[in-house]
């Protein structure tokens, strides 16, 4: 294998059109083009909203304080639904009109701990606080992942699917630092053992839909990555910059296991494109250290720190292209 890279799927602007041309014609064949989430578009195109999209027998709608779980579709779960299948063909369209399809494509959901930290219930609670509500929202979600990924499927027919599992809200959950809509009080952490539970059930979906890789993406504070592993994700994804010894321990036994690690390693939160050979350095100095062979870079994909919706598409092509020369640069470390 080959150090690769990829994004991790928010995306500037608009335009689903400009969009895929641009991240399939920057990470091309060996990297991993992504399908876009363009928030800017508004209610239904963020990535919660997109995800709620996908729940089977269980219909949202957005209120003044976020979106709410609710008795039948509205209007705001038809716009989402409608955005993303406006996605879907226009992925169709670009990949058709390619003259080598990209042999793989990566398309990103959000886990179902965040999303019953983000969903609401009738009485305007969060949906994490009960634990019926947390369990009907995984195994909706995992219902609801298989037609997503055949609709993939045939809009880049013989593609390998890889799927990101986002979990922005995880530290968080299990801490029980999660506000309550008073705000005078947190909602109780979630166990370990329920978090690790909740996502085999999506992951075995996921599998079992076609999913050749799936990764869970988390925030690098308290990053819970022997728990990712242990639910049977292929990897994990994570920010770079505040991973502590321990954490870089964990990754070293998930590298050793034969698990891949998507390295969050470009700071994007920079006004300044950052240098190839720092960036470079900040993955190899602690891979290094912890005794990992050279050869074995070539589990990692490098993505950026964050998504890049916050930048203008000039700024976020950049970085991809910037990302790419990474790859590069650890590859030649990995060959010497």
């Amino acid at each position: 294998m080959e150090v690769t890279a990829t994004g991790l799927g928010p995306w500037p602007g608009e335009d689903p059109v400009e969009a895929a041309r641009i991240i399939r014609g920057e990470l091309g064949s060996p990297h991993l083009p992504f399908l876009a989430e363009l928030p800017d578009r508004g209610v239904g195109s963020d990535a919660l909203g997109r995800t709620a999209a996908l729940l089977i027998e269980m219909a949202v709608d957005v209120q003044p304080y976020g979106w709410r779980i609710v008795d039948r579709p509205g209007k705001d779960f038809r716009r989402a639904a409608s955005a993303l299948s406006t996605d879907i063909n226009v992925l169709a369209d670009v990949a058709g009109a390619e003259d080598t399809a990209a042999p793989e494509i990566k398309l990103q959901l959000v886990g179902p701990l965040s999303i019953a930290a983000g969903l609401h219930l009738h009485n305007g609670e969060r949906a994490l606080i009960d634990y019926g509500a947390r369990r009907d929202i995984a195994h909706s979600l995992a219902a609801g992942v298989g037609g997503y990924l055949s609709r993939i499927s045939s809009a880049v027919p013989g593609a390998r699917l890889v799927v990101q599992v986002d979990e922005p809200d995880i530290a968080a959950v299990l801490a029980g630092t999660i506000p309550t809509s008073s705000g005078y009080r947190t909602l109780r952490a979630v166990g370990a053992q329920e978090v690790t539970e909740s996502w085999q059930v999506v992951i075995e979906a996921l599998r079992a839909a076609g999913a050749a890789e799936i990764v869970v993406s988390v925030p690098e504070i308290e990053a819970p990555i022997d728990r990712i592993i242990a639910a049977g994700a292929d990897g994990v994804a994570v920010p770079l910059r505040a991973l502590t010894t321990r954490q870089w321990e964990q990754l070293a036994t998930a590298v050793e296991a034969g698990k891949r690690i998507w390295a969050g390693a470009l700071d994007v939160s920079r006004g300044t494109l950052p240098k190839v050979a720092d960036v470079v350095e900040s993955v190899w100095r602690p891979w290094h250290q912890l005794g990992l062979q050279a050869s074995s870079l070539g589990s990692i994909r490098v993505t950026p720190s964050t998504g890049l919706a916050g930048h203008t598409p000039a700024t976020a092509t950049a970085l991809l292209g910037r990302l790419t020369q990474v790859a590069d640069g650890l590859n030649q470390r990995a060959h010497g």
